[in-house]
């Protein structure tokens, strides 16, 4: 089955990442106050971003990998902006 991780851009312009089986019905859930603590203060919410993964596991290991990105890497990613993504990386020298 497949799963995903995903960026939500809050109402006060943060990013929040999550995974899940069930995107649709996740979203739902975050906009309803439903979703996290983090984003039921942060209402109204917007996907702006997510990739599909193999399996959760996949998927929760890469919502841990985006949550060590900066707000930089992140947009880049958001954008498209794939060839952007080395130099905005910490260790990138």
């Amino acid at each position: 089955y497949m799963a995903f991780v995903y960026i939500l851009k809050c109402s006060d312009n943060s990013y929040y990442v999550g995974s899940t089986t069930n995107l649709t019905l996740r979203i739902e859930e975050h906009k309803h106050g439903e979703g996290a603590n983090y984003t039921k203060t942060r209402l109204p919410i917007e996907l702006v971003y997510y990739e599909e993964c193999q399996s959760i596991e996949i998927a929760f290991e890469r919502e841990r990998q985006l949550h060590g990105w900066s707000r930089k890497k992140k947009e880049a990613l958001i954008k498209n902006m794939h060839d952007k993504l080395p130099e905005l990386s910490k260790r990138y020298t």
